[in-house]
């Protein structure tokens, strides 16, 4: 029987007792052993299993964990290795993920139930007969930071800025061990408070509890903490000499997020699914972590799910399902003309040069576009085909998944941007509903000229015509007693676009992509179609007493509007 596909499971213990496929990167435990540090950072993208990995780190290493989860899996075979290491260290992890806030007490508040539910697991320590009776107190503490109510902030300055390094002295009297710390997403509380407008408390607040717990403290045997982001040492990490980085651009541990080729083929093949091994590569491969490339395992678990319930599924944009995409939309917000153009030309499947800065605070994201830039690279929505002296990288787009979201967001901002210009929009609508051919397409040139637009070959004719198809959807809305329909059914088609009004004037446009650049041609095929299928019918049929016929042709920044023939509009 074929193993469940595990889908948002981040638990390492839960995949292996529930019977879940597991990608082996056990491995990870060992390279770690061999070349870790005294604070380990690792930086990748969303959605790569960092959080799984985590997980699989306390499984190993916790007194008291279960050995069995990992007879058979690659790490077993390392016999000396897990004699030392496995089941000998009392571990701490916690995941920030889920410290958020509309403000900063909030926030606060979420951490100290963070911690707190983190002592809770050891209840041990309330009882234990190697601690005094003050530090059986101290431990007391701790748990009240975990408690709803009142409580919560009347504890949390004098108790959770050193709550981590007390709970690791408590641990490590205990036992007699050091402990091994693990944080998942510590850069996500600074992320929110960014967003949300308490940014500078929350750096105090976590330069406060990581400094208290991971310098000079003699309890602590390695720590390893995940994010998307590495943030500048100066905000968070300052006086930390000891911290070891490996980022998306590091050879080191390249293979232990996200999977490989050979884990994609192997996860395909078990599933009797190999036939899809080159749409995955189109849509989900492309990121480079070192020199290796990568898919991303969220989308290549959702589409296998997705092809075992239907083989002929198409694949999916699970990435923006899973997001906002905010900083995609801040970047495309803040492009200038030059920012726009180099968009088109990372849509187009062509690479850009740009120097990339890996440590950055959340203040400093917005200061630059080439800062945002690098932020796109750090975060997965670029990856980057090499780099040249000057610390310059050529930076280009992963995949088919990412090349959909940026054209989605792109369309996204040019409707809120276009909006904006009230007038403008008015002579759009107005040209359009007066027969006005000429001034409706001066009108959108003009738009083009400021938009970003799809112009190569490698983009599919379709997604290029979906694109202009909903700026200009977009662009009409701003009437809104207008009834305007997308891809409405019509005579014996779907028309892409058509337009019924109060005054009994209606229209119907036909939307070409002209890959040879010849616009008029483009138009006469639209237009062609328009009578062919009789896309005007219904709305002759909904009392339109006018139905202008539009044909339009996009080409890059360029296009043309053609008006057809309307006969018997007044009959």
């Amino acid at each position: 029987m074929r193993k469940k596909l595990p889908v948002g499971i981040e638990s390492f213990e839960e995949f292996l007792n529930e019977g879940f496929y597991y990608i082996d990167k056990t491995m990870f435990i060992a390279d770690l052993l061999h070349n870790w540090g005294k604070v380990n950072l690792f930086t990748r993208p969303r959605r790569f299993g960092k959080s799984l990995n985590i997980s699989m780190l306390k499984s190993f290493f916790e007194i008291g964990s279960d050995k069995a989860l990992f007879d058979g899996l690659d790490i077993s075979r390392e016999k000396e290795l897990c004699e030392k290491y496995m089941g000998k260290f009392p571990v701490i992890s916690i995941s920030l993920k889920s410290v958020d806030g509309l403000n900063y007490q909030e926030a606060c508040a979420a951490l100290c139930f963070t911690v707190g539910m983190e002592a809770l697991r050891f209840r041990f320590l309330a009882d234990s007969g190697r601690l005094s009776a003050e530090e059986r107190k101290m431990y007391l503490q701790l748990i009240e930071v975990g408690k709803a109510g009142d409580s919560v902030f009347a504890m949390k300055d004098a108790v959770l800025l050193t709550s981590l390094k007390v709970l690791s002295q408590l641990l490590f009297k205990h036992y007699g061990s050091k402990v091994i710390l693990l944080i998942d997403e510590y850069d996500v509380p600074l992320d929110k408070a960014f967003q949300a407008g308490y940014y500078d408390k929350m750096v105090s607040l976590l330069r406060s509890l990581f400094g208290n717990v991971l310098k000079a403290n003699e309890c602590l045997y390695f720590a390893v903490m995940t994010g998307c982001l590495r943030i500048s040492k100066e905000s968070i990490f300052t006086g930390l000499n000891n911290l070891n980085v490996m980022t998306i651009t590091d050879a080191y541990f390249n293979d232990a997020f996200g999977f490989t080729d050979g884990d994609v083929k192997k996860l395909l093949a078990d599933y009797g699914l190999d036939d899809a091994l080159g749409t995955m590569r189109d849509w989900y491969d492309g990121y480079r972590f070192g020199g290796l490339s990568i898919y991303c395992p969220w989308d290549v678990i959702k589409y296998a799910q997705a092809l075992l319930k239907d083989k002929n599924a198409e694949p999916e944009n699970y990435w923006a399902n899973t997001s906002g995409n905010a900083m995609v939309r801040r970047f495309i917000g803040k492009a200038d003309h030059q920012t726009r153009s180099e968009i088109e030309r990372l849509i187009a499947g062509e690479w850009i040069m740009k120097p990339v800065n890996q440590e950055l605070t959340y203040s400093e994201v917005d200061s630059t576009i080439d800062n945002l830039w690098s932020v796109l690279f750090t975060t997965g929505y670029l990856t980057q085909k090499g780099k040249e002296p000057g610390g310059r990288w050529k930076l280009a787009i992963p995949n088919k998944e990412i090349r959909e979201l940026f054209i989605k967001q792109i369309q996204e901002w040019f409707k809120e941007e276009t909006r904006a210009d009230t007038g403008k929009l008015a002579e759009v609508s107005r040209a359009f509903l007066e027969g006005n051919a000429l001034a409706a397409e001066e009108l959108l040139r003009g738009y083009l000229w400021k938009s970003v637009s799809i112009r190569d070959t490698a983009v599919k004719k379709e997604m290029k015509e979906n694109f202009f198809h909903g700026m200009l959807l977009g662009l009409l809305q701003y009437e809104h007693d207008w009834d305007i329909a997308s891809n409405a059914e019509s005579g014996e088609g779907y028309s892409d676009i058509s337009i019924k009004t109060p005054s009994q004037v209606g229209a119907v446009i036909e939307i070409k992509y002209a890959n040879d650049g010849n616009l008029a041609a483009g138009c006469e095929r639209a237009l062609e179609q328009i009578e062919e299928k009789k896309y005007d019918l219904a709305l002759r049929k909904d009392g339109m007493e006018k139905v202008f016929k539009y044909g339009i042709a996009f080409y890059k920044k360029n296009c043309k509007v053609m008006l057809g023939d309307r006969e018997n509009e007044d009959s």
